[in-house]
């Protein structure tokens, strides 16, 4: 595959990630925010050690005297991805719709990763494999949505704190 043909695949994967912002509700903008940043963060360090240790490679890539991850992969489409999965994530049904829906979001990108895997240089695997990729992105969605929902129900907790000692404060 021709060397413009996939940085034009990367230039698409931006513009799509980009364009899911269009699609998450203005109600939960914030979850999506502090989901997209904390996922960045956890794939930072995952995505460095599964490169550092020689798992996987990315021979096609932005930035590549800078790191050896997939810039767009690591800190763009994959915490949007998240973004969007936790914008829209099923928390008032039931556990198998709850669990069906990490599964779906795990198997959709994992069927990408191996595409692309098939028929660009995008990504290569070295000592790794679909079930490892499957498994460290249902890993780092769990791990994101428990940060997401200990944060958010904290700081709830906070706000409900606040305004109790404010009304407490106008009674005095």
């Amino acid at each position: 595959m021709s060397l413009l043909l996939q940085y034009s695949i990367i230039v698409s994967v931006w513009i799509l990630s980009l364009l899911l912002i269009l699609i998450i509700p203005r109600q939960k903008r914030r979850l999506a925010v502090v989901a997209f940043l904390f996922k960045q963060y956890i794939t930072c360090i995952f995505g460095h050690a599964v490169v550092e240790l020689k798992l996987l490679a990315y021979p096609v890539r932005e930035l590549a005297d800078v790191s050896r991850t997939s810039f767009t992969y690591e800190y763009m489409a994959y915490p949007m991805t998240c973004a969007v999965f936790n914008s829209y994530y099923p928390s008032h049904r039931s556990g198998w719709i709850q669990f069906s829906y990490y599964v779906l979001f795990t198997t959709v990108l994992t069927i990408v990763e191996l595409l692309l895997v098939q028929y660009t240089d995008l990504i290569r695997y070295i000592r790794w494999n679909w079930f490892w990729s499957w498994a460290m992105i249902f890993l780092t969605f769990l791990i994101t949505r428990v940060f997401c929902v200990i944060y958010f129900g904290t700081m709830t907790r906070v706000e409900t704190a606040k305004q109790k000692n404010a009304a407490r404060t106008t009674r005095s």
